[in-house]
Parts: C-alpha cells; sequence; structure tokens
C-alpha cells in the first residue's frame, strides 16, 4: 500500500517555554515524522506554548491530515517515566503565562462542554508495550492545568465529535541537556522518548481493546 494511502496518525508536540531553548516533546515528535508505525503514517506538527494558537494550529492539522488516530506529547519536568495520560479536564489554571502572554485561571478549554474526558486510546496496552520494550513508562490521571492539558483535552473533545477518530496524551521528561543545569532533576535520553512514542503507538493502532492490568495509583 502506498504511503499516502495509509491511515494517519497526527502526533504533536511543543516549541520550549518558560524560559527553556528547548523542549523535548517537539525533539522527539519530529524525529517520528514520515514513519509507517501500525499500518498508519505518522504526521508530526508543531504547536505553539500558547492556549488560543495551539487549539487554531490542532484544529487546521486535523483538517489537513485527517487522522484517525492523536497523540499529543508535552514536557513534564520533574517526572521521570513516559506518563499515559488517562484523562484531560476542562479547566485552564496557568500558573505562568503561555508564550503569547494569556495567563487564564479557572476558565474552561471549551466553554459548555463536558467537565472532563477519558483517552480512547489503549493506554493499559500502550504501557504494556512500552514496558517490556524496557522503557520506564506509568499511566497518570493529571495532565495539568496548563497548554498540555488544554490539547489534550481539545484533542478529546474533537475526536469525539468525528467517527473513528481516537486520541490521548502523553507527557515526557526532560532531556539530559535540561536536566544537567537542574539539580536532582530525572531525564531521559531522546532515543529512549522517540523509541517509547514508536512502541506505543503501535500498540495504540493495532488495539481495539485494551488490556485489563492494574495501573492505578494510591495518591
Amino acid at each position: 500500500m502506498a504511503t499516502s494511502k495509509l491511515p494517519t496518525i497526527l502526533l504533536t508536540g511543543f516549541d520550549p517555554f518558560g524560559g527553556e531553548s528547548i523542549n523535548p516533546s517537539w525533539e522527539a515528535v519530529r524525529l517520528l515524522h514520515g514513519k509507517r508505525i501500525g499500518g498508519h503514517r505518522v504526521v508530526a506538527q508543531l504547536l505553539p506554548t500558547a492556549f488560543e494558537a495551539s487549539l487554531r494550529q490542532l484544529k487546521a492539522a486535523m483538517r489537513e491530515t485527517r487522522p484517525a488516530i492523536m497523540l499529543g506529547v508535552g514536557q513534564a519536568g520533574g517526572r521521570a517515566r513516559l506518563s499515559l495520560e488517562r484523562v484531560a479536564i476542562n479547566l485552564q489554571d496557568a500558573r505562568i503565562p503561555d508564550n503569547a502572554g494569556a495567563q487564564p485561571v479557572d476558565e474552561p478549554v471549551i466553554a459548555g462542554a463536558p467537565a472532563a474526558y477519558f483517552s480512547d486510546l489503549p493506554v493499559k496496552a500502550m504501557l504494556a508495550a512500552m514496558q517490556a520494550a524496557g522503557l520506564p513508562a506509568e499511566i497518570s490521571y493529571t495532565a495539568g492545568t496548563y497548554v498540555c492539558n488544554h490539547i489534550a483535552y481539545a484533542m478529546l473533545h474533537l475526536a469525539a465529535q468525528r467517527r473513528g477518530v481516537r486520541a490521548g496524551f502523553m507527557h515526557i521528561p526532560y532531556l539530559p541537556s535540561q536536566a544537567v543545569a537542574l539539580r536532582h532533576a530525572p531525564s531521559m535520553a531522546l532515543e529512549d522518548m522517540v523509541r517509547g512514542l514508536a512502541v506505543a503507538l503501535r500498540a495504540a493502532a493495532l488495539t481495539r481493546v485494551d488490556r485489563q492490568i492494574s495501573a492505578g495509583t494510591l495518591n
């Protein structure tokens, strides 16, 4: 089958924010652009770390690619594992301004929409696949309230309006080049992030019924 005829995975990452000069989400995502994974063609899209602009860019990318699967990826400094987000909430509560200077507090991502959405990707199968590949991974139950959650929620809301489209979000750690200046901050090599994304996407593409394995938390 010609690559152009394959169903599409829309894989998004963000530009740097918060004074950083690099964002590992885009560095990892861009390396998968054009790859064939699980019978799907990957299209990587850079999103601005800005509430309004990121949603506009996401909608434009969706119109262009008509994806079957969407996976947003974002930096979560302080986390040590590849974190599959299971839920996104309809709340913006920004601790710092975004890259456009906006700092919404207690505002909805989408007015009148549901309070939350669960990912409809097979997150436990994706988790098991990454762990089997020797990668530190986990399921997270909070995507925060900044631009990552904003896009995670928007993806799930938009996917819910389109038949056959599934969506989710993954947070990834700092790169070693970032962590070197941050005492005790965990990090992960870029090649492991890319491998984790590829493994997770393959599981997402090939799994329709998620696995029933324990992946809960106590706090």
